[in-house]
């Protein structure tokens, strides 16, 4: 197989099929596949985060799955150095590379790097965005003006993500975002950003059909021997769709059944913050999955790197 020039990335809401898609793709690309997810680099979680089984990480080579354990922290400044130093080296072997995942973060880490901003703790953000549900975004942009009129200026009421953003970095570090004015490094290598999705109807229903695979998969079981076995459901690991929803179940404060609902519900709304999240990226090529064989997106896919 030729070595390609750029290296596609395939990103896309919760469920709509990456995994089945990046398969096919690395698989006639001659590629090793490059994880991009910020849970499946962890080796306690298999069900919950529809890490590839087996059969699939033995058909394709896959990078930063279950590399890591639950007691070491991850990051997507750490992934986008570990990534830009491994990918030379599957290039070296003569394979070509395919990234996949939805953690946006790590995502644009790689793609475009990440200003010098400091860490800021991920609740603070989950905090926001329940108060964006529950108080609107036009509050939360008149805290935005205040604290950083700046950056406010630069958007207005309906760029929530931004806005929510600006309000993390103020409320993490004490400064403005706008105060911030190192540049992302450049990358070493071409990416080429393809968007999957589909309609939001169909979209909805695999996320339910997929938790409901993963119950029936043995999840619930999955987080009651982690807990069993000692790992601290208050770190920052467990603060996962999947899993931080089973805890209070398992802990007596609401049933299964609720536990399920809401998960269900956050990865609905998970997938709509991921679809708002890609469409900052003007360059991006976005392919409606909808019911087509996996096998004619990977070709089209192809088709179009070589353009």
């Amino acid at each position: 197989m030729q070595k390609l020039t750029a290296i596609p990335v395939l990103a896309g809401p919760t469920a709509v099929g990456k995994t089945a898609i990046s398969l096919d793709l690395a698989e006639i690309m001659g590629a090793e596949i490059v994880s991009a997810d910020s849970r499946q680099i962890y080796s306690d979680f298999k069900i919950g985060t529809a890490r590839p089984l087996e059969p699939e990480l033995s058909r394709i080579s896959h990078h930063f799955v279950a590399e890591y354990g639950l007691d070491q922290d991850y990051s997507a400044g750490r992934f986008a150095a570990a990534a830009t130093e491994r990918i030379p080296d599957i290039q070296a072997r003569g394979k070509n590379v395919v990234i996949t995942g939805g953690s946006t973060l790590y995502v644009h880490a790689l793609i475009e790097g990440l200003s010098d901003i400091p860490f800021v703790e991920p609740t603070i953000r989950e905090r926001l965005n329940h108060r964006l549900e529950e108080e609107g975004p036009d509050v939360l942009h008149a805290e935005l003006v205040l604290a950083d009129p700046a950056f406010a200026a630069t958007l207005d009421a309906s760029k929530t993500q931004r806005i929510i953003r600006g309000l993390e970095v103020f409320e993490g570090t004490g400064m403005p975002l706008s105060s911030f004015h190192t540049p992302p490094p450049l990358p070493n290598q071409t990416f080429r950003l393809i968007i999957l999705h589909r309609p939001r109807q169909q979209l909805y229903e695999r996320i339910d059909q997929r938790v409901e695979a993963m119950m029936a998969s043995g999840l619930l079981r999955e987080v009651e021997q982690l807990m069993s076995a000692g790992a601290d459901v208050t770190g920052n690991a467990f603060r996962t769709i999947g899993y931080q929803e089973l805890i209070p179940a398992i802990t007596g404060e609401y049933p299964i059944e609720e536990a399920v609902r809401l998960i269900k519900r956050n990865s609905r709304r998970y997938a709509k913050r991921q679809l708002t999240w890609y469409r900052r990226y003007p360059d991006a090529q976005w392919i409606d999955v909808g019911e087509r064989e996996t096998s004619d997106i990977a070709g089209e896919i192809l088709a179009s790197l070589r353009d």
